[in-house]
């Protein structure tokens, strides 16, 4: 997916677990884990509103765009 989440980064500079972050937000560690690691489908804008001010970061921060590798769009991997 062209999307890449980088919460991880966040966490880190923030020194701030997973479980806190979750249970700052109010979503479970596992809903947190399916969006960090990039496997969740959608986001809800109040979620990414409660990410970023939770982590004292802008959405860019959160999110960023990648461009998909050609070859494996063509050849149907995308």
């Amino acid at each position: 997916m062209p999307i890449a989440v980088d919460i991880d980064v966040m966490l880190a500079r923030r020194k701030m677990s997973v479980g806190e972050l979750a249970d700052r937000v109010g979503i479970t560690p596992a809903n947190l884990a399916v969006l960090k690691n990039g496997r969740a489908k959608a986001v809800r804008f109040t979620t990414l509103a409660a990410l970023c001010e939770v982590l004292e970061c802008q959405p860019g921060d959160l999110l960023r765009w990648e461009a998909e590798d050609t070859a494996d769009s063509l050849a149907g991997g995308g």
